[in-house]
């Protein structure tokens, strides 16, 4: 494979326009044609971890680049995106990172992938992620699958990519596809963008199809878009939104879902009255600096900005929420393995894959898998204890909070910071995730976008924005409007192998 590092970098201005353009093309379509032989060597160790037989990654790569400044405003056709490895392609191995999944190739495409290629895009690969998407253990490490490895922040290898959809984050942050899809139950899309410097937009749950994605929670789970840009996102949802069957959760999807790209207003901040949660604590002090700075590019771009000193109990919520998780995992992915083909996965339960993880070294070499046996001693999903925890964290965090926040102050949104820079990848220091405004929006199951607002130390971190339900079209348009205000992603400095 070429070394990349003799190919001038993001910010080398001997390389402008499309000719700079082509050549980081030309880098990003070298790696993933290095994955597909095999090689794998990238600044990014870990971010793909499988390439599509169907189709030329590398040769997709250079296509887009070179005809996309001509194609129309939502235009995705043959667009390169890479998928989660936990969203099932017909022509790749679906893992979530565990050895229990390396036989599950069932020959189905998802739902939303099968939208992506009826639009025309190019699916080039699968990304690695934190493995069953951070679910397995309290004390998982960000990146790391069994199959993967361990995926590292492009920005500095030392430091987290954060998860679970580590490798989307890293892969969009590289260049090496201007899209890709990732997933989340809490974080888990909106993280790993901050913290890789890329958007990342949690869509309300229910306008995206869940069929055929390795689950961890009806009540939560999303597929969602990451990307260098809110307009690439905004034309991807537009391509994935929709109603499906076998998700009775997308019911209300087609009626609901609009052109995201075709609604984005730069001046969509004018007059917009957006609530900032000073309830949420914990941020590093750079990243709270860097917030205060972006404060003012706010009111600048004419937004009306009330501070929100008190917010819902995220302890409370937070309870509830895991007890959620747990019934919910035994429940939703036995249901998934019993949808598997029995001679590619042999573990047909939550208690099978325990069984196999305690037998297989590779697997619990780094890290237990304290909260599969957690959620395999849970009942089933009539027990009421079950049935108050969801309504008490759904409660909480939507009717009595972003709900709440947003009609008793006349708000269109909500905003924090994502969360900090990354922290190390080493579990023994104590350097670890400095706040979070994730929760309300992943319990409620609302809308949450980040899109780069600057740097703590070096690391690049995000600017949140939650809305109410089906409130998507609106927080994409004000994140929009703030991107082009900001303009503050810069990709990694170097790019290297």
């Amino acid at each position: 494979m070429a070394h990349l590092s003799r190919l001038p970098g993001p910010h080398d201005r001997r390389a402008g326009g499309t000719s700079r353009r082509l050549i980081l093309a030309a880098a990003a379509a070298l790696a993933l044609a290095g994955c597909a032989a095999g090689q794998g060597a990238y600044p990014s160790a870990s971010a793909v971890v499988a390439t599509g037989r169907a189709n030329n990654a590398a040769h997709a790569v250079l296509r887009w680049t070179e005809t996309s400044p001509s194609r129309g405003a939502s235009a995705i056709s043959g667009m390169p995106i890479l998928l989660k490895d936990n969203i099932e392609t017909a022509d790749m191995p679906t893992t979530a990172g565990s050895l229990a999944l390396a036989g599950n190739a069932p020959g189905r495409d998802a739902p939303l992938v099968a939208r992506l290629r009826a639009a025309g895009a190019v699916i080039v690969g699968k990304t690695n992620l934190s493995e069953w998407a951070n679910i397995r253990s309290s004390d998982s490490i960000s990146g790391w699958s069994a199959v993967g490895g361990q995926t590292l922040n492009p920005y500095d290898p030392a430091r987290t990519p954060c998860g679970s959809s580590s490798g989307s984050g890293a892969a969009v942050a590289l260049g090496l596809t201007p899209v890709a899809i990732g997933t989340e139950t809490d974080g888990s899309i909106t993280c790993p963008s901050s913290v890789n410097g890329v958007v990342g937009f949690k869509p309300t749950v229910g306008l995206v199809s869940r069929t055929h994605i390795v689950p961890i929670s009806h009540s939560q789970d999303t597929a969602g878009p990451m990307a260098t840009t809110v307009r690439d996102a905004a034309k991807v949802l537009t391509v994935i939104a929709g109603s499906d069957p076998a998700d009775p959760a997308t019911v209300e999807a087609d009626a609901r879902k609009v052109d995201y790209a075709a609604g984005l207003d730069a001046g969509s901040l004018r007059g917009a009255r957006i609530g900032v949660m000073r309830f949420l604590k914990g941020y590093s002090a750079e990243t709270q600096a860097v917030f205060e700075q972006n404060l003012q590019a706010l009111r600048d771009a004419g937004a009306v900005l009330v501070d929100l000193p008190e917010g819902p109990d995220g302890r409370v919520i937070g309870a509830a929420e895991f007890k959620v998780l747990l019934y919910e995992l035994k429940h939703d992915l036995n249901a998934y393995l019993a949808s598997t083909d029995p001679e590619q996965v042999r573990t047909r339960t939550l208690a099978d894959v325990i069984a196999f993880n305690a037998a297989e070294p590779r697997e619990t070499v780094l890290f237990g898998q304290d909260i599969f046996e957690r959620a395999q001693a849970m009942g089933d999903l009539t027990a009421a204890d079950y049935m108050e925890a969801r309504a008490t964290s759904l409660r909480l965090a939507g009717p009595e909070g972003i709900d709440r926040l947003m009609r008793d102050n006349a708000l269109v949104a909500l905003i924090a910071p994502t969360t900090s820079r990354a922290w190390t990848n080493d579990p023994k220091d104590e350097d670890d995730m400095e706040g979070s405004a994730s929760q309300l929006a992943a319990v409620a199951g609302y809308p949450h976008l980040t899109v780069p607002m600057g740097f703590d130390r070096g690391m690049p971190v995000g600017l949140s924005f939650l809305g109410g339900k089906w409130e998507d079209a609106r927080i994409l348009s004000l994140g929009y409007a703030f991107e082009q205000a900001t303009q503050a992603r810069r990709p990694p400095p170097v790019v290297r192998p």
